[in-house]
């Protein structure tokens, strides 16, 4: 079974960045679309951002579109969320989901990381 391990979230007053980090532990890991997802207090899990195996081509919530981006090292096994100009709505958990290139539904799921932005 793969596992995700995410990483790299904190405490960030309103304008500052953060990088998000997701490790798998599977060595196919080039076979899955990757994607962050997050999830605001009292709120729904919403997406965030997805990217393809290869990391060409990704999808982004009309929310985060030019602040935040993702990437993916699929030598480390690692996909990446580069989060720019945090506002105090972007306080959330944030995790990192996985699914085979051939199907439609994440079901693979990391443990989350909070990110928390001051006003």
């Amino acid at each position: 079974q793969v596992q995700l391990v995410e990483s790299g979230g904190g405490l960030v007053q309103a304008g500052g960045n953060l990088r998000l980090s997701c490790v798998a532990s599977t060595r196919a890991f080039s076979s899955y679309v990757m994607a962050w997802f997050r999830q605001a207090p009292g709120k729904e899990r919403e997406f965030v951002v997805d990217i393809t195996w290869s990391g060409g081509s990704t999808r982004y919530a009309d929310s985060v579109k030019g602040r935040f981006t993702t990437s993916r090292d699929n030598a480390k096994n690692t996909v990446y969320l580069q989060m720019n100009s945090l506002e105090p709505e972007d306080t959330a958990i944030y995790y990192c989901a996985a699914r085979p290139v051939h199907t439609t539904t994440y079901d693979i799921w990391g443990q989350g990381t909070q990110v928390t932005v001051s006003s």
